[in-house]
């Protein structure tokens, strides 16, 4: 007999610290919210409905997966990234709040500029998720994603086009800025920047579940950037606006890189846990 909703509650989130999951309340009525496609509140309110058969085989597919270390939002298929729903695909990283640094110092780039209508790369697009911020955020802003992977840019299509946001946007296949003419006013990424060395020793959730082409960026980790700051110094007009995500301690090192090409370097601005995560540039 299926248990109720209050037992697989119990049960779920005892299965999952025992697997060493550190979240493992949240993740357990995330789950079983979405195995019986009704809210918190209702699970409150029901908790000695007993699951249907189908509900019970759901959550325990999902709950067989999440202690097999597949992250939440790959089980579920999406992620909320800047308040917007963002699908994702194998072909794409999960949208993480830390990358939600590198959309406010743009923002506040293209204020300083006085842009209101700017022209926007965003340099492996992936989900499409800084690039579609920006244009949720600026009405009269157009720009284009790119990467290298044809799967990624189409979650990235679907999603502006559930976003209503297709018509400023188009998506094209291109190592970095190979296909891009210049003029352009910002040009943001997030891009790989782990070492190929340290991919074998990340957590099961990123390296296993990943792709590893939006995550290794060379031996030294700053392939990537020495790429897009060369393009960006080629495509951006005068005063455009690089910005960069960093990893962790590669601030002086992206600095250095976009100063040798010519830029100015504006700002290093830090996430919430005071880490500096986002580096700004002007051409």
């Amino acid at each position: 007999m299926p248990p109720t909703v209050r037992a697989a509650l119990v049960d779920a989130r005892a299965r999952l610290a025992q697997a060493g999951v550190d979240s493992a309340g949240l993740d357990a009525r995330v789950l079983l919210r979405e195995a019986l496609g009704v809210s918190d509140a209702v699970l409150l309110t029901e908790g000695n409905r007993p699951l249907s058969e189908d509900e019970a085989a759901r959550f325990a597919e999902n709950l067989d997966r999440r202690v097999a270390g597949e992250p939440v939002a790959r089980i579920l298929g999406h992620r909320e990234f800047w308040g917007l729903d963002f699908a994702l695909g194998p072909d794409t990283l999960v949208p993480r709040p830390d990358t939600e640094i590198v959309v406010e110092a743009a923002l506040a780039a293209m204020r300083r500029a006085g842009k209101a209508a700017p022209r926007i790369a965003d340099f492996g697009t992936g989900t499409g998720c800084i690039l579609l911020a920006l244009l949720h955020e600026m009405s009269a802003a157009r720009g284009v994603g790119v990467d290298r992977s044809p799967g990624a840019l189409e979650v990235a299509r679907g999603n502006a086009e559930r976003l209503g946001l297709s018509g400023r946007t188009r998506f094209v296949l291109s190592d970095w800025g190979a296909k891009l003419e210049g003029g352009l006013d910002l040009l943001v990424s997030n891009p790989p920047y782990i070492s190929s060395r340290e991919i074998s020793g990340l957590d099961v959730e990123v390296r296993a579940h990943d792709p590893r082409l939006a995550l290794d960026g060379g031996e030294d980790g700053l392939e990537s950037y020495r790429l897009i700051i060369a393009d960006a110094a080629r495509l951006l007009a005068p005063g455009g606006a690089l910005v960069l995500e960093l990893g962790v301690g590669q601030g002086p090192d992206v600095a250095a890189l976009a100063v040798a090409a010519g830029f100015r370097v504006e700002e290093i601005r830090p996430d919430l846990a005071g880490i500096p995560r986002a580096l700004v540039a002007i051409r």
